[in-house]
């Protein structure tokens, strides 16, 4: 029976186990960077999203959660220049999407994945009843393997922590 739960690898005797747990992070990767690149996209190329009112628009869709979020303090903020916050929003996804999907700072993209996810959760879809009919609770835990993880594969990070190695200026 198999009890450890990390292998070395210093003999180089990897089994498809150990090949399936160095790339488990992977699929969570790649469909999250994805999902944030597109959410971004399609706030920035939607014409209704970015406006203060109307059918479709980020301040109206701010108005109408407002009195069920958990911060509605949150919300007002964000009525102050709904537009500007629906930019923001829109260019952190994408950032926060491309990070990913190039293990770029993977961490710092994950934590900010989080947090746009949070601030989804605690205003958008805090009402929905029950809970986990809300996407974004999802996303925000989907989110903290790689905050503690990283892109230890197939990622800039992974390129650039081999290089410092190589080097010398980095154990």
């Amino acid at each position: 029976m198999r009890t450890d739960t990390h292998t070395p690898h210093l003999d180089g005797d990897r089994d498809w186990r150990d090949t399936a747990t160095r790339y488990a992070l992977l699929p969570l990767r790649v469909f999250l960077g994805i999902t944030f690149v597109y959410a971004g996209l399609d706030k920035l190329t939607d014409s209704a999203f970015m406006k203060e009112a109307g059918a479709g628009s980020i301040g109206d869709t701010m108005r109408a959660v407002r009195d069920s979020s958990a911060l509605p303090a949150l919300v007002d903020f964000a009525l102050d220049n709904p537009v500007g916050f629906g930019y923001a929003i829109a260019a952190a996804e994408v950032a926060v999407g491309i990070g990913t999907l190039l293990g770029l700072f993977t961490r710092l993209a994950a934590l900010g994945g989080a947090l746009v996810s949070l601030s989804l959760w605690l205003t958008v879809s805090w009402a929905s009843d029950p809970y986990y009919y809300g996407n974004d609770l999802a996303y925000l835990m989907a989110w903290t393997p790689l905050v503690l993880a990283g892109a230890p594969l197939l990622s800039v990070d992974a390129v650039l922590r081999a290089r410092r190695r190589r080097s010398g200026g980095y154990r």
